[in-house]
């Protein structure tokens, strides 16, 4: 009788402890659908490694939380990265999302995502969209508003006096933001304008129309692969030594310049990070990532880390509670993190306010091509969608 009593109590006891100590021992799951193939593959894959860096240096945990981070390539196409998205949510019991790189894929998957009440944090692309009139209180963006580089750049030539610009993008959202924000800050004139296919490869009929065009300076946006033909295409058209290239920071990031090689030389480019920024987050992650995995990070590395980094500190503050979605929300607005770009903070849309650089390829002490800064463009700079945005400022 009295072991037959025991049994009932034993279970209860057992069915009790046994749920919690389940759900204590699981780590958050955190999906990554990024671009991991594709001539833009090397982009998601620097994302991923930074993040990777930063779950390592916590020995799987972020803010003292156990992570299981699951990865998985969108192959650059809209459709496959809604896919991918809607199985680790319904499927996986995903709660955190991140890594999208190119604007159209994530027009295609973060609207929807965080309408399902998912957290999620862009480790790069930052559509104007997403910043101003379609903002949500569960989406943030880590790393920028697309327009942010260009704006710099802008603001530039006019700093420098530079004139006569021929502009060229690819035919797709961040091209037509990249092409924006350079025309928002640049007061002098502009030569040309032209939208090149996405993906494109052959830039042979552009680079004719641009020398016909005769312009001072040109001024381009293209990510990946398509940057790496543009600046090549560009070099042995001859034009690299008769008009001066500008671009974004992705354009003359190391992977790139490793690629492109001597064409890349004095390229000036502009970005939120550089390898000599002076701060002590940022000399950590330099020196972790290349130990890391042997060669320099790239700015979408730095973005990755910086993801991590800030998921972190929303973890602990709700001590891994990912069902708290209210408290994951605030502790990210807060964004109490040290981050590899020294100032960051977010505005009011969740996009970051924060300092941004213009750089320039040179041959590093190793013999070795990389950036190094040139110049600081911007102080707190908010992008010019903030307005539009439809979340209220927090107390």
């Amino acid at each position: 009788m009295r072991r037959a009593a025991c049994i009932p109590f034993l279970a209860a006891v057992l069915a009790a402890a046994i749920p919690f100590a389940a759900t204590a021992a699981e780590p958050v799951r955190i999906g990554m659908v990024t671009t991991l193939s594709t001539g833009g593959g090397y982009l998601g894959e620097d994302i991923r490694n930074g993040f990777q860096l930063a779950l390592d240096q916590g020995d799987g945990a972020l803010g003292g939380v156990p992570v299981e981070l699951i990865v998985e390539d969108d192959g650059r196409e809209p459709g496959n990265a809604r896919q991918l998205a809607r199985r680790l949510i319904e499927s996986e019991g995903v709660r955190l999302m991140t890594g999208s790189v190119f604007s159209n894929v994530a027009m295609a998957t973060i609207p929807s995502i965080v309408r399902d009440g998912v957290i999620y944090i862009s480790p790069n692309a930052g559509p104007a969209q997403l910043a101003g009139r379609l903002c949500h209180e569960n989406y943030f963006n880590a790393a920028y508003q697309n327009d942010n580089f260009y704006e710099a750049m802008g603001q530039y030539f006019n700093d420098e006096g530079l004139d006569n610009v021929y502009l060229l993008a690819p035919n797709y959202a961040a091209g037509k933001d990249a092409l924006t924000g350079f025309k928002r800050y640049f007061d002098g004139n502009v030569v040309g304008e032209v939208y090149t296919q996405l993906g494109q490869t052959d830039y042979a009929a552009e680079i004719a129309d641009l020398r016909a065009a005769e312009p001072d300076n040109v001024f381009f946006f293209y990510p990946g692969g398509m940057g790496i033909n543009f600046i090549k295409q560009y070099a042995q058209a001859g034009l690299d030594q008769r008009i001066p290239l500008f671009g974004p920071g992705f354009s003359a990031d190391n992977s790139l310049v490793d690629a492109v090689g001597e064409a890349a030389l004095g390229m000036v480019n502009s970005a939120h990070w550089s390898r000599d920024l002076d701060n002590a987050a940022n000399r950590q992650f330099v020196d972790a990532y290349i130990a890391a995995y042997d060669r320099e990070p790239t700015l979408y590395a730095a973005q990755g880390y910086d993801t991590a980094r800030l998921i972190g500190s929303a973890l602990a503050a709700v001590a891994g509670d990912v069902s708290d979605t209210e408290g994951l929300r605030a502790a990210l607005r807060a964004a109490d993190f040290d981050s590899v770009r020294g100032d960051f903070r977010f505005g009011r849309n969740q996009h970051p306010i924060q300092d941004i650089y213009v750089r320039r390829v040179v041959r590093g002490e190793d013999g070795n091509l990389t950036n190094a800064l040139v110049a600081k463009v911007f102080d707190d700079h908010q992008d010019a969608y903030v307005g539009d945005c439809g979340i209220p400022e927090q107390g």
